[in-house]
């Protein structure tokens, strides 16, 4: 993990409500490298965020409740299964509110729960005025929590407990579009005609302009991609509605999908994007913003 986040800090008296914002992971890449014995998969991947997401309020309460709303709430559990809760069981000492405005699709490949989970995280964390948990603790959520409580633009490896910051990234700007259908991570997997491709570039340099940044994603892929594919031919539809679209310099999928991206050079190239593929296909998801720095 980024040692940066586990810093010691001084206590200062605990707010009575926080918020915090849980914005989209995206793969730019994923490479699946091998499989233990115990069925983690290792990848390497590039991982941005975007400044589209999930926004978190936390209150002190007498109970630990969860409350959904939001354009995306329909369907999402308020029960022990869902990530934020899981989150706020390390805390076992802290009673919060918790409302989750909910923007992102679920189970779409880009951390929507998991990264509610590190807003909770972090919220709970400054409410009470205490630490963040253990890696091992964190690590325990899910494979994308550890990634998603850094916050930053990281190469991930291992079973995703390996973070390494990049440094400073170009500009850009994402269209994140998603047809709206399930896509079964373990099915995905499953596929995959082998499990130990190759890896990433030992190194990932500096990247002086986007273009560079773009030569250098065009090198890389995700690994889940084709056998996602098969299982929700649709996403071969929303790719293609991507690179149909003017100034998109790369499109591919994120994750285990079926969301994908596009990236773009402008903020005025993305949202034109984003408005030309929501009039063409109107019952897809789609959002626009740009990747977050830091």
């Amino acid at each position: 993990m980024l040692c940066s986040k586990r810093k010691a800090k001084r206590r200062f008296p605990s707010p009575m409500t926080v918020k915090e914002f849980a914005p989209a992971k995206i793969n730019l890449s994923l490479h699946v490298t091998g499989q233990l014995l115990n069925g983690y998969h290792l990848l390497d991947s590039l991982v941005v965020f975007a400044e589209i997401g999930d926004r978190l309020t936390l209150s002190s309460a007498t109970e630990t409740g969860l409350t959904v709303t939001g354009p995306r709430a329909k369907g999402v559990p308020v029960d022990g299964r869902n990530l934020v809760l899981k989150a706020a069981a390390l805390y076992p000492g802290l009673r919060a509110d918790i409302r989750l405005d909910k923007h992102l699709p679920a189970a779409s490949g880009i951390g929507g729960g998991s990264s509610d989970a590190a807003a909770t995280l972090r919220g709970l964390a400054r409410l009470g005025n205490l630490g963040l948990p253990t890696d091992a603790a964190v690590l325990s959520l899910g494979a994308d929590v550890p990634v998603c409580l850094a916050g930053q633009p990281c190469r991930m490896q291992g079973i995703g407990d390996e973070l390494t910051a990049l440094p400073a990234l170009p500009d850009g700007y994402l269209v994140l579009v998603n047809p709206l259908v399930e896509v079964a991570t373990a099915d995905v997997f499953k596929a995959l005609p082998r499990k130990d491709n190759s890896a990433m570039p030992a190194v990932v340099p500096a990247f002086a302009r986007f273009e560079d940044f773009i030569d250098f994603l065009a090198e890389q892929r995700n690994d889940l991609q084709a056998p996602a594919i098969v299982q929700q031919p649709v996403i071969s539809d929303v790719l293609q509605a991507l690179m149909d679209t003017e100034g998109c310099a790369l499109a591919r999928m994120s994750g285990s999908g079926a969301t994908c991206f596009g990236l773009y050079p402008t903020q005025k190239a993305a949202q034109q994007a984003q408005q030309v593929i929501a009039g063409l296909h109107p019952h897809w998801w789609a959002s626009s913003g740009p990747m977050r720095r830091v």
